[in-house]
């Protein structure tokens, strides 16, 4: 594992309205890292991530991808995104194929898919289960698959830093077991990851440190609590449902 932050959240600051939802947080990700990022509904988990991404802007601090500035950032092909309780199908149609092919666009750009493009979209289908399924509508799949579908879209880039939210809300049993299968082989392969959790779950052996943040702030980076999930984490509320502080947002790296 290389020393090279792949993420560097430094003194972060942001607002969502005018309530203030990132206080002051600090965190890296190194090469080859697993990370979990844990906390309580509200605590601004999701609003991190989506700093990391550029998609909250922040008041203060400053966040940076592979050592460039998230400002200056534009090789987003090596990152694959993840986003929460959203599905694969929009108001188009469109096949399991297209969706996830719609993933390799940062490396094809304008230019006509390749075999090397097309054999990516085949290995990330392949990696989900859903190869069976590749010329189905998206709407015909369960919830689970929907979930299959966006992460074999964020893997078809090739990335080399891999970031979830929340990926296993919502999802039965078997995907679950799927999706776990799938992150252990990408970070077989060196894939730096961040995940948001919910509770660690079948996920748990693959995670290296985690993060607990708590009423923005993080108060815990180091090994994974003990008591997995949510209700282990301080200041859990019981209500499972995301904060409305904490918006859903859909799509790919917009």
């Amino acid at each position: 594992m290389s020393s090279e932050p792949v993420i560097s959240v430094r003194a972060a600051t942001a607002t969502l309205g005018s309530r203030p939802v990132l206080r002051g947080v600090d965190f890296t990700v190194h090469r080859g890292e697993v990370v979990a990022l844990l906390g309580a509904n509200g605590s601004g988990k999701s609003t991190a991530v989506r700093s990391v991404i550029g998609q909250v802007p922040l008041t203060g601090g400053a966040v940076s991808l592979f050592g460039t500035d998230l400002r200056r950032f534009r090789d987003w092909a090596r990152v694959g995104y993840v986003p929460q309780r959203t599905t694969a199908a929009s108001g188009v149609p469109a096949t399991v194929r297209e969706v996830v092919s719609s993933g390799r666009l940062s490396r094809t750009r304008l230019r006509w898919p390749s075999r090397a493009d097309r054999a990516a979209v085949d290995r990330a289908i392949e990696l989900v289960g859903l190869a069976d399924r590749a010329k189905d509508s998206v709407w015909a799949l369960s919830g689970g698959q929907h979930q299959r579908v966006l992460i074999a879209r964020a893997l078809a880039s090739e990335p080399e830093l891999l970031i979830m939210d929340e990926p296993m809300a919502g999802v039965d049993l078997a995907s679950q077991e799927v999706l776990a299968a799938t992150l252990h082989e990408q970070v077989a392969h060196g894939t730096t990851v961040l995940l948001v959790l919910h509770e660690l779950g079948p996920l748990e052996p693959l995670i290296d440190r985690a993060i607990v943040l708590r009423d923005g702030c993080v108060v815990h980076d180091g090994p994974p609590p003990e008591a997995v999930g949510q209700h282990a984490l301080p200041g859990h509320d019981h209500v499972h449902p995301h904060a409305a502080d904490e918006p859903l947002r859909t799509g790919l790296l917009t």
